[in-house]
């Protein structure tokens, strides 16, 4: 007799393909709807789930991992980041947690990259003169962006995504710079050509334009302060495909609308689905929905990982992708 399919509950919709895998693999309940589970129908699930496949818009903290029923022993994230689980919580009811780290890395460099482009050439501002009726002819001095080669570019966390960016920068002529906790590699800042700054203040007064593409964690809440976002140039431009808790995003609406910085480019926000006034008001400010890893090959891929990890444990191996609270 086959042994028991474990009780698989997904919180979103998923791609098709990975819906149906999970199908033919586990007891897999489906979001149908694709809207966000409510909290009770949250606490439904950790109470009676064997495992509990998670996205980024729930927040699984330990308030609802202490409603946990005895069966629930993992917590498959659908995504690279887990600050929206309590792992710390989660291992302590003895509940293991992955994620879907690798995956996204090229996705999310290549909607950097297109900020980093967007925003110092004034892509969308042309696009709604266009629409707007308001081009008249071409002029010499009208719509005038910056060019790219030459110019700085601080990258504010230089991991798989960070050095993904780094590497499609040097190609349209950007010098490199990164802050981190460490350096990297000696062999990759080398082919990278990457100036290493320890200190995060001085490369920030230094730069042309800043990508940040760190974690959010308790340590990077807020990492870019209003302090720090002081330092930079009134000529710089930041960008942000990382998380939206990692920037005063107040102060950064404000250094937008008084000219002390020349635009962002923000894929993500600090209080997700909301955003600034200021920021949607913005000329030079490019603004996305969190579509910085939004590509069907990205999707499906997570869904594969998040069922390897799922097969994994529950075969008895440990699950290769798992998160460990002394990792954050």
């Amino acid at each position: 007799m086959p042994a028991k399919k474990p009780l698989v509950i997904v919180t979103r919709k998923l791609p098709e393909a990975v819906e149906t895998r999970m199908r033919e693999l586990f007891d897999a309940r489906l979001n149908l709807d694709d809207a966000p589970m409510t909290a009770a129908a949250l606490a439904e699930a950790v109470a009676k789930a064997d495992v509990l496949v998670p996205t980024v818009t729930d927040r699984i903290d330990a308030k609802l991992i202490a409603k946990a029923g005895p069966n629930l022993k993992l917590i498959a994230n659908f995504g690279t980041g887990v600050d929206n689980i309590d792992v710390k919580a989660a291992a302590a009811r003895g509940i293991t947690v992955t994620n879907t780290p690798g995956v996204l890395t090229e996705d999310t460099a290549d909607m950097t990259m297109a900020l980093i482009l967007a925003v110092p050439r004034r892509l969308v501002e042309g696009a709604k003169a266009l629409e707007e009726e308001k081009f008249t002819g071409w002029s010499p001095t009208w719509m005038l962006g910056n060019r790219l080669q030459g110019k700085r570019l601080g990258i504010v966390g230089m991991g798989r995504i960070g050095q993904a960016v780094a590497r499609r920068a040097r190609a349209f002529g950007l010098g490199i710079h990164y802050h981190n906790r460490k350096p990297v590699h000696a062999d990759i800042e080398q082919a990278l050509e990457a100036t290493y700054w320890d200190s995060l203040d001085q490369m920030l007064a230094r730069m042309d334009i800043v990508s940040v593409n760190c974690p959010h964690t308790p340590a990077t809440y807020h990492l870019l302060s209003a302090r720090r976002l002081k330092l930079m140039k009134p000529s710089a431009y930041i960008v942000n495909t990382a998380r939206g808790e990692v920037i005063d995003e107040t102060c950064l609406a404000q250094m937008l609308d008084k000219g002390q910085l020349s635009g962002a480019g923000l894929d993500v926000f600090e209080n997700e689905p909301a955003v600034n006034p200021k920021l949607l008001k913005a000329p030079n400010v490019v603004l996305l929905p969190h579509m910085g890893s939004a590509t069907l090959e990205g999707r499906t891929d997570m869904g594969e990982k998040v069922i390897v990890n799922i097969r994994s444990f529950v075969d008895g191996h440990a699950p290769p992708d798992r998160v460990i609270p002394a990792m954050l």
